[in-house]
């Protein structure tokens, strides 16, 4: 990798640390719960710590630009199922400075400086302002070493790409170079191997069509550990993703079965290239034993936290029930690396017709060792199911039961098609992947949107009777 950085990224500053986060600190409490990525919503921030600061842009008088990771601390929430309460989320900050914002920038304001470093200044979400859109795509250019900031890529990255930011909400950032890529910034990071880099350059190195190949990726070493920061990769222009294309075709009252279709194929051809790049295992008795303890875990803290699951909690017991008594039969499954948090929405169809699948990161709530795990591919399937039931209920007018049970026919079908496994031929594994995903949405629901809960609950009394797994007409997805 090459030292060499353009002259805007060739300055890397221990710039006050502790005083610069002290004096950002009353700012950023009031506006970091308020942005669509922050995990802990719902808990008041009583601090902040400093993993790691860099200078990008020297402060000057018309534009500095530093790139913060950081602890927020919070109350700790309840532990649920055994769970480990974490030390506080960290994240990934891109602070502009500037004497004063322009109009075009007034949506960016994070606030203004009084003490420190930086007093007198104001600062604010830098991705919105094209410069330091710009800095970040000269370092992967130039393969930059910046501070404890790494900048790689594979490919070469043309110089005249003017950026703008994805503005929709997201967990993540995004910014469009040119419609020629797009950079996706993690917002809370982890330490460790993340699948959003590890995946897609396993499906690379395979030739699969069906994923965006990462052209370039930035990252930070703090304290002999790696963060994964961000991904570019190429820009599918005119592509929609999937949660649109079907809400869009259910107001115009569209079949929809042909597109599930094709995006069953989609998705066991990056299985079968994932199952090729890298280590399968056999799940014998053991194992789904460890898997329906989790899942009866976790009912039982949904069914703890949501009183109007309680009723269904015996029903949505036996789902995992059956697969424990399988496994106990001899029976076993094959596991190996999955999306682990696919639904419409991880999908994008290009304007010729295409599917590819998107955002490997997984479930961000959980740790990265877990989102890395080896795993049957019902989960990916039950999660999709899930997604055209959430989609029937979603398009603004009266749940379409029908269409939804059409297009998990289809999904299944076509990845019959491409797989040469029919999901619905396993339907207590399959059962027990959707009621688990379900409970999932019932705790989710509950806590932030109150008024959806009853479209997991349709599902979860489904699940809860359907003893014969008729996995074809019957469930939906990650929540949108």
């Amino acid at each position: 990798m090459s030292e060499a950085t353009p002259q805007a990224v060739t300055r890397s500053a221990a710039t006050g640390g502790p005083g610069l986060l002290a004096s950002l600190d009353p700012l950023l409490r009031e506006w970091l719960p308020r942005q669509r990525w922050f995990a802990g919503k719902g808990r008041p921030v009583t601090g902040f710590s400093l993993v790691a600061a860099t200078e990008l842009l020297p402060l000057d008088a018309k534009l500095g630009l530093y790139h913060l990771l950081v602890r927020a601390h919070q109350p700790l929430p309840p532990v649920q199922g055994g769970g480990v309460p974490h030390p506080g989320d960290c994240y990934q900050l891109l602070i502009g400075v500037r004497e004063a914002l322009p109009p075009r920038l007034a949506p960016a304001l994070i606030g203004h400086v009084h003490e420190g470093p930086l007093a007198g200044r104001t600062v604010y979400e830098a991705l919105y302002d094209p410069r330091p859109a710009e800095v970040i795509l000269e370092a992967l250019r130039a393969q930059a070493r910046v501070g404890g900031l790494r900048f790689e890529r594979r490919e070469e990255i043309r110089s005249d790409l003017v950026p703008r930011l994805v503005t929709a909400e997201q967990s993540n950032s995004s910014v469009i170079y040119g419609d020629a890529f797009i950079l996706k910034l993690l917002r809370r990071v982890l330490p460790g191997v993340n699948p959003d880099l590890e995946l897609p350059l396993a499906l690379a190195r395979e030739g699969c069509p069906r994923v965006p190949p990462p052209t370039a990726w930035m990252s930070a070493e703090v304290a002999d550990e790696s963060y994964l920061l961000g991904v570019l990769q190429p820009f599918v222009q005119g592509a929609t993703d999937g949660w649109e294309l079907a809400l869009r075709g259910l107001a115009k009252g569209e079949d929809f079965s042909a597109e599930a279709r094709a995006l069953g194929r989609a998705t066991a051809e990056v299985h079968t290239a994932l199952a090729r790049a890298l280590p399968t295992v056999t799940l014998a008795h053991l194992q789904v034993q460890s898997l329906v303890d989790g899942m009866t875990e976790r009912l039982q803290a949904a069914a703890q936290a949501v009183p109007a699951l309680r009723p269904y909690a015996p029903g949505l017991q036996s789902a995992f029930d059956a697969l424990a008594d399988l496994a106990a039969e001899g029976h076993t499954w094959t596991a190996q690396r999955v999306h682990g948090d696919l639904h419409l929405g991880q999908c994008l169809r290009s304007a010729s017709g295409q599917w590819s699948l998107i955002d490997f990161e997984g479930e961000p709530a959980k740790p990265l060792a877990e989102r890395r795990m080896a795993q049957p591919v019902a989960r990916d399937v039950a999660g999709m199911l899930r997604s055209f039931d959430y989609a029937a209920h979603s398009a603004g007018g009266p749940p379409a039961p029908a269409w939804a049970a059409a297009c998990r026919a289809a999904f299944c079908a076509g990845y019959a098609e491409a797989g040469g496994h029919d999901p619905r031929t396993d339907p207590v594994l399959l059962r027990a992947y959707e009621t688990d995903k379900a409970i999932y949405e019932v705790v989710y629901e509950a806590r932030h949107r109150p008024d959806w809960l009853p479209v997991p609950l349709s599902a979860v009394r489904r699940l809860a009777t359907d003893t014969e797994a008729d996995a074809g007409a019957g469930a939906g997805a990650d929540v949108r």
